[in-house]
């Protein structure tokens, strides 16, 4: 099927390198981020799943409200939770109040873990992003994105949690 071309509402220029940048900021700072956390034998997405597990109450969260948190499918979760099992970080217990449940729980070695990475990863994340822009900036940035999360979670039916 072809797409009408003259009735299509296209990127102007300037949306399109606003675009280009956003996705080319985001990558390269997963990618800078990603690679530094390495040192330490975590990915960014295991330093999110401790930070997440970390802040919540017991040090744990249900698996489903994890995945919710962290921006991913129950299945590619419940993988990386394997993983990070096997690493001493993280443990599964079940729910009582509710068979189907599983709690992703925080050891102790997955709290000594992020007590000892998390300093370093923070001042990445200035360095590399939060010192490069001005308060007022940093302001106006969470402004832009909250209408652009709070539409992206009603869309996968998920509730904003901060």
């Amino acid at each position: 099927m072809l797409v009408d071309m003259d009735h299509h509402r296209w990127l102007t220029p300037h949306e399109q390198r606003a675009w280009r940048a956003h996705l080319a900021a985001h990558r390269l700072l997963f990618l800078q981020l990603d690679r530094e956390l390495q040192g330490s034998g975590l990915s960014l997405n295991d330093y999110e799943i401790l930070v997440n597990l970390s802040e919540s109450p017991g040090r744990r969260m249900r698996m489903s409200e994890l995945a919710d948190a962290t921006i991913q499918s129950r299945s590619r979760l419940s993988h990386q939770i394997s993983r990070m099992e096997a690493a001493g970080l993280v443990t599964r217990e079940e729910c009582e109040d509710d068979r189907r449940g599983t709690f992703a729980v925080l050891t102790d070695q997955g709290w000594e873990t992020i007590r000892r990475v998390a300093p370093d990863h923070v001042d990445s994340v200035r360095r590399h992003f939060i010192d490069l822009m001005t308060p007022e900036q940093v302001s106006e940035l969470e402004q832009i994105y909250a209408p652009v999360i709070d539409h992206l979670q009603g869309v996968r039916g998920v509730r904003r949690t901060n």
